[in-house]
């Protein structure tokens, strides 16, 4: 089986690997795989995926599209529209936190790429409930993947002091800030915490954050790390308690999976696909977005309360688990032998 797969690859390029380079790896245990684009240019790398598409039409069985909700889509919709012409059956890979806006605000464009696809995957019910309500047809849920055995699962206690981590890109969207206003009410109001931001600043938004931190005089308190491997932060990670996610646009954030299979307790925003990502106050901690008050109580329950801490985190463990690769792997070659 040979298989096109198509998204953004661009770590080279020092961006955070995304699935075309991970999951596309694996598809390498069964499957013949090629990958596109690594070009940094966004036209160019449109261009290379329509090229790829073009040169590989005799010799590929499927063409697998990473479908995100901002500029990508584009490279989406539009490699779609070229397998069609060439009568070249596509999956599409639904990946962007925010396609629900994106399939209404291209509604025609979006119901073209997907009645004609040959299967459609989404990493979490949310964005398989999003699909079914605007164009009745329902994809197929395969979690994102981790191997579990990477993941040390040490006995997680808080005693005097909090130790908060916070992996993502720095952006707007997800918004950082908050961990910091989260860290000035802990230590307001007498919480030993401190906070450590692990990720690459996109946006601007890392300075946004040091500004604040500054005015908050919470700069002793704060460790901006810049971008680590994933070896790099999830060894960081021992020496931490509980993992924040604060953002306001998700889909099924890795980092957050990543976590849990730390056994570290998540306390997130409850927005996109995190609901369906894990069971609240059993696997996790979910509270109101853009809520630095309710993200604060739910901290300050953890440290206060060790037999819940060590339910969740257990819990967050045990719900892990099922991610493992070796899982996985066999739901994606169920989609391929099911294919016609």
């Amino acid at each position: 089986m040979k298989i096109l797969y198509l998204g953004n690859r661009l770590m080279k390029h020092g961006v955070n690997p995304t699935s075309v380079e991970t999951l596309g790896e694996r598809f390498k245990e069964f499957a013949q795989v090629m990958q596109y684009s690594d070009k940094k240019n966004s036209f160019l790398r449109m261009f290379d995926m329509w090229k790829a598409v073009w040169g590989n039409r005799k010799n590929t069985n499927y063409v697998v599209i990473d479908t995100y909700s901002t500029s990508a889509f584009h490279y989406a919709w539009t490699s779609g529209f070229l397998c069609q012409l060439l009568n070249l059956p596509y999956v599409l890979i639904l990946r962007g936190g925010n396609l629900e806006i994106r399939f209404k605000k291209s509604k025609k464009l979006s119901k073209r790429l997907i009645f004609n696809a040959q299967e459609i995957v989404a990493p979490s019910g949310y964005l398989q409930d999003v699909t079914y309500q605007l164009f009745d047809r329902r994809p197929k849920v395969i979690p994102n993947f981790i191997d579990i055995e990477n993941y040390h699962f040490p006995k997680r206690s808080l005693k005097q002091e909090v130790a908060l981590l916070w992996v993502r890109a720095f952006d707007k969207i997800y918004n950082p800030e908050l961990a910091v206003e989260v860290l000035h009410l802990l230590r307001k109001n007498g919480v030993q915490a401190k906070l450590t931001f692990v990720g690459p600043d996109k946006d601007g938004t890392m300075e946004v954050c040091k500004k604040l931190a500054k005015e908050l005089q919470l700069d002793p308190y704060i460790v901006f790390t810049g971008r680590l491997t994933k070896f790099e932060w999830t060894s960081l990670a021992k020496n931490h308690h509980i993992f924040i996610n604060t953002t306001n646009i998700d889909n099924t954030p890795v980092s957050v999976m990543e976590a849990m299979a730390l056994g570290m307790p998540v306390v997130t925003t409850k927005v996109g696909g995190i609901p369906y990502l894990f069971e609240d106050q059993v696997e996790g901690v979910m509270v109101a977005p853009d809520d630095a008050m309710a993200m604060y109580e739910a901290i300050q329950l953890l440290f206060s309360n060790p037999d819940q801490y060590s339910f969740i985190s257990n819990g967050a463990r045990k719900k892990a688990e099922l991610w493992d690769w070796k899982v996985i792997k066999n739901q994606w070659i169920e989609v391929f032998s099911t294919l016609n």
